[in-house]
């Protein structure tokens, strides 16, 4: 037995669902079977409600959404998700576009994006690749190193203030010399500024 899904997305907290509710239910979709999301458009973003649809469609059953961006925020994202749904057989109905994976017209238009999305994910690969084989040939790291956290910069400034050496802070920390120097001395430049400040509000006198 085949069930109809609805999926519906707003991109931010102040937005409400109800308009794609309310489309997705005169379409027949029933409350309890439709997923939302409810979060920020950020494209790093977790999408709990798009994740659990597609743990529970089996193959033959229909998502219907109220437009086809609904699925992704970007076009890269839509069609990786179009793609996916493509390969286990669920179908798509957007109610904006008119899309229908149900019919021939509709499964040319998924077959393309599908097509785009794995386009994308090459271009991706190759962009990643060449970047790498850039910072080898000027001798850095294959990868940017992370980024450190606000708390580990705080332990950083505190363990220079001690005296350590700066390659072996470096060294510890997993980055350049080039970064931690610039890093201390960003931050001593930071606390000479607030000193200045404070004595200029308390009053105290500045030296000539």
């Amino acid at each position: 037995m085949t069930t109809t899904l609805g999926y519906a997305r707003v991109s931010t907290a102040g937005q409400d669902l109800d308009g794609q509710l309310i489309a997705l239910a005169a379409q027949g979709v029933e409350f309890g079977q439709i997923f939302t999301d409810k979060l920020s458009g950020a494209v790093n973003t977790e999408r709990p409600g798009l994740t659990a649809l597609l743990h529970y469609a089996r193959e033959g059953d229909t998502v219907v959404v109220a437009a086809i961006d609904r699925l992704g925020r970007s076009v890269a994202e839509v069609t990786r998700t179009i793609a996916v749904l493509g390969e286990r057989r669920i179908l798509l109905r957007t109610l904006r576009e008119g899309v229908d994976t149900g019919t021939p017209t509709g499964r040319a238009v998924a077959a393309i994006m599908a097509t785009l999305a794995e386009l994308e994910l090459e271009l991706g690969r190759e962009r990643r690749a060449a970047s790498r084989d850039s910072r080898r040939a000027r001798r850095l790291p294959a990868t940017k190193p992370a980024k450190l956290t606000l708390e580990r910069q705080q332990q950083l400034r505190r363990l220079a203030a001690t005296g350590e050496p700066v390659p072996e802070l470096a060294k510890a920390f997993g980055k350049s010399g080039g970064f931690a120097v610039g890093l201390i001395f960003l931050s001593v430049i930071f606390y000479c500024i607030l000193a200045f400040d404070k004595s200029e509000y308390l009053g105290v006198p500045q030296s000539a």
